[in-house]
């Protein structure tokens, strides 16, 4: 369980983030995924991530410093319509800049929303990440006792949908902010990759 978790700032670019040897877990997803929620669920603090209803809010690197020993880091959420084509694009350069280029980064969480059936957007942004090579894991939101069987048969699409170009699948953890569902699996993947990675 995390003990301390603190904001270190928001970055508007790669370059600006701090020059630190800690490792880094980023967490990405489109718009509306749940990403601040969750959050603020493997962390177990209400506000530590900003919550809001508008879709889209994440527009910086934002860093939290966990246990004085990683980093989180929030990425801006991709694909949001209501943002120009302008916005979008630098959105989209400073995220490819940071997860191509940032070198203590051990794995990326990338957040798909069970409730829906499987998004376009998320799987070319997973092919992306494979052909660059970076290390990767999915995390379903969202996935609330109610909606038990539309959630599965989603999350069937989804990996029949990414066997499509892909011969083995990446790890996936299924979460509920609401339920409190999936930090304990989170908190060990990162504990594992960071023991791993020797840190």
């Amino acid at each position: 369980m995390i003990q301390s978790a603190k904001f270190i700032g928001a970055f508007p670019k790669t370059d600006d983030c701090p020059k630190t040897e800690f490792p880094e877990f980023a967490f990405i997803g489109r718009s509306n995924v749940g990403k601040s929620s969750l959050i603020n669920l493997i962390t177990n603090r209400k506000e530590l991530a900003k919550v809001s209803k508008t879709p889209g809010k994440t527009q910086t690197i934002n860093f939290f410093l966990i246990d004085e020993s990683w980093h989180l880091v929030d990425l801006p959420g991709y694909g949001y319509a209501r943002v120009s084509k302008t916005t979008r694009e630098v959105f989209s350069k400073m995220i490819k800049y940071y997860l191509s280029h940032r070198e203590q980064l051990l794995n990326v969480f990338v957040l798909i929303d069970s409730t829906i059936s499987p998004q376009k957007i998320d799987l070319e942004f997973i092919n992306w990440l494979g052909e660059m090579r970076i290390p990767f894991s999915i995390i379903f939101t969202k996935s609330d006792k109610d909606k038990a069987l539309a959630v599965q048969k989603n999350i069937k699409q989804f990996k029949a949908k990414m066997l499509e170009n892909w011969t083995a699948l990446p790890s996936m953890i299924l979460t509920s902010a609401e339920k409190n569902r999936g930090s304990k699996e989170i908190m060990e993947f990162i504990k594992n990759a960071m023991s791993e990675a020797g840190n």
